[in-house]
C-alpha cells in the first residue's frame, strides 16, 4: 500500500505538469529516484503514460482516472455536443483519441435502437483500420505517418478490411484531402463510420468525432452527403470551445 500512494502522488503530479522527469516524479511523491522509475515504467507499459527520451508525458488514457486536466476536459466539453449531434441525426456518436497506434473512444451519445452501434465508451482499436484513427493519423506529418505505419501490422476483420500498407497510405490520404474518413464495413460487416477531425484554435487535430450506422439502413452516400456537414459542424463548435 506504501507503494500506491507513491504511485498515486506521481499520477497527481501529472495533474499539474503533464511532462515529469524521473527526478521530478520522485520529488512529486517523496519517493526514491530507483522507486519513482519503476512506477513510471508500469504507467509506460500500462499505456497511461509514454516515454520521451529522458521525461515522461501523460496520454489520453490517464484521463480515466479523473487525474489529468486537459484531457479529462475534453470529454466533458464534448458530450453536450455529442449529445445534440446524436438528437440531430438519429445516430450514435462517438468522441476518440490517438493513443500510439490505438484510438481510444473518450465519450459516446448512444442512440436509442434495438441493436447498438459503434465503440462502447473506453474501448480500443487499431486506429488504422477505424474511420476515427484514419481521420487522426491523417493529420501527422509525413514522416511520423510512415514511422506508424511501418510499424502496423493489421489483421483483416472482414473480407473488406483494407491490410496493406499502400492501401491504407491510400485511406488516410483520402482523408486528408476530403476532411473526413469513411469505413465501410472493414472493422465489422454490417456497420458503417464517418468521422472528422476536432481542430482546436492553434490548428492542432486533438480528436475525431464519428458517427456509426448500420449498412442496412444508411447508405456510404447518404453519410457524405447528409452526415458530414453536421458533423463537421458539430467537430469546429467544439473545437472552438477548447
Amino acid at each position: 500500500m506504501h507503494g500506491l500512494a507513491k504511485g498515486l502522488a506521481i499520477i497527481e503530479a501529472f495533474r499539474a505538469k503533464p511532462e515529469l522527469t524521473i527526478a521530478g516524479a520522485a520529488a512529486a511523491s517523496g519517493a526514491t529516484r530507483a522507486a519513482a522509475r519503476r512506477c513510471l515504467l508500469t504507467l509506460v507499459e500500462l499505456g497511461y503514460i509514454e516515454m520521451r527520451g529522458k521525461s515522461f508525458r501523460s496520454l489520453p488514457r490517464l484521463s480515466r482516472l479523473g487525474c489529468v486536466s486537459d484531457t479529462i476536459s475534453l470529454p466533458r466539453a464534448a458530450q453536450p455536443i455529442l449529445e445534440r449531434l446524436r438528437d440531430a441525426v438519429e445516430e450514435s456518436i462517438s468522441l476518440a483519441v490517438l493513443e500510439g497506434d490505438e484510438v481510444l473512444f473518450v465519450a459516446r451519445a448512444e442512440a436509442i435502437r434495438m441493436v447498438s452501434t459503434g465503440m462502447r465508451l473506453g474501448a480500443m482499436l487499431p486506429a488504422a483500420i477505424t474511420a476515427s484513427g484514419r481521420v487522426l493519423l491523417a493529420s501527422l506529418p509525413d514522416g511520423a505517418l510512415t514511422e506508424k505505419l511501418s510499424a502496423t501490422s493489421v489483421t483483416r476483420r472482414t473480407p473488406k478490411t483494407v491490410v496493406s500498407i499502400s492501401g491504407l497510405r491510400k485511406a488516410i490520404g483520402e482523408a486528408r484531402t476530403r476532411g473526413y474518413a469513411m469505413n465501410d464495413e472493414e472493422l465489422e460487416l454490417g456497420l458503417r463510420a464517418l468521422a472528422v477531425p476536432v481542430i482546436d484554435h492553434s490548428g492542432r487535430t486533438v480528436a475525431a468525432i464519428s458517427v456509426s450506422a448500420s449498412a442496412a439502413r444508411v447508405t456510404a452516400a447518404y453519410m457524405v452527403r447528409e452526415l458530414f456537414p453536421l458533423l463537421r459542424k458539430h467537430a469546429s463548435l467544439l473545437g472552438r470551445m477548447l
